[in-house]
């Protein structure tokens, strides 16, 4: 990588170099694997807005929401895997300068959007929970719309100052990212000037896009078992529980690899190949899993998948008969 190293006066770079994962055999092999990710990260969430939309009984505050995790988990695989597959299985591994904070700011908006939503879910179940009886008041389709709405804008601001904080950078000696794409982290450490403000922003964006929400949905979920003491019978405590099954696994396929990554990071030198399959798998496998989750563990889709089902069954039976 010597090539891609230079001396001299401050600069601001042309062009990054992507290195991926170095020395690993077969590597191609596990970009493809990306690439079939992405196809049913796709197939997958089409599939439930479809279904929403389709379905009257579903256009309530929750599906709002779930819409929306659906659309950005279509988004925030877009912003990588496209981009990983032309990197990589193609050789391209040079990035314009702009073209670099472009992707970043992207990925930065979707991976914080991503866990904003899930704690738009779990104030959603909270309060399913914990005031039944208020639900319909607190939580409306117009609350919701502007919740979310106010989700989408702290994490375009957040992502947006992190991206134009790069823009008072220079860069005098490696140009080589030790990552799958430009990487916040990674490209930052490359800077020969005062980091310091990349750093700050980096830390409290973690704090309040990844450590506050697990606190936050902790927390939301030890009220939501004292609520659930409060309940005299099996039956409705089975049913609550259900109801939050589909977030909990969402939640945990979320957030555990990203934790494990960080403790990892921080307690041992972990290699760059390992870090690099850790991180991009915590980035492509919870939007291919999350549809395929509220398909499976949520009763009001697989109802509205068997309607759907049946009234084309019917519509076919008739166009036969005729």
């Amino acid at each position: 990588m010597s090539q891609f190293m230079f001396s001299g006066n401050v600069t601001t770079p042309t062009f990054f170099y992507i290195s991926g994962l170095s020395n690993l055999p077969n590597a191609k092999y596990y970009y493809i694997f990306l690439c079939f990710i992405y196809v049913v990260t796709i197939l997958g969430n089409s599939f439930i807005l479809f279904i929403i939309y389709m379905e009257r009984s579903l256009h309530t505050p929750k599906y709002v929401a779930v819409c929306n995790l659906a659309i950005v988990d279509v988004c925030g695989s877009t912003a990588i895997i496209p981009k990983v597959i032309d990197t990589f299985l193609f050789d391209s591994q040079f990035i314009r300068y702009e073209a670099c904070l472009a992707n970043m700011c992207f990925v930065l908006f979707f991976s914080s959007l991503q866990s904003l939503i899930l704690v738009v879910l779990a104030y959603d179940r909270f309060v399913a929970i914990c005031f039944p009886l208020r639900y319909h008041n607190i939580i409306t389709n117009t609350s919701m719309v502007v919740i979310l709405a106010v989700m989408w804008a702290i994490a375009a601001l957040m992502a947006i100052t992190a991206t134009l904080l790069f823009t008072r950078l220079s860069f005098c000696r490696s140009l080589v990212i030790n990552s799958y794409f430009c990487d916040h982290g990674p490209v930052h450490h490359l800077a020969c000037n005062d980091n310091s403000p990349n750093f700050i922003v980096a830390t409290f964006g973690t704090t309040i896009f990844f450590v506050a929400p697990v606190a936050v949905i902790v927390l939301s979920y030890v009220c939501i078992i004292f609520a659930l003491l409060k309940i005299a019978t099996q039956e409705g405590h089975l049913k609550a529980i259900q109801t939050c099954t589909s977030h909990l696994i969402l939640v945990a396929i979320f957030y555990f690899p990203i934790c494990v990554t960080y403790i990892a990071t921080l307690s041992s030198t972990i290699h760059p190949n390992a870090r690099i399959i850790n991180t991009s798998l915590a980035c492509v496998i919870p939007p291919m899993l999350n549809p395929i989750i509220y398909s499976l563990k949520t009763e009001e889709i697989m109802s509205a998948i068997k309607k759907l089902y049946r009234k084309r069954n019917k519509l076919n039976s008739h166009g036969t008969e005729e």
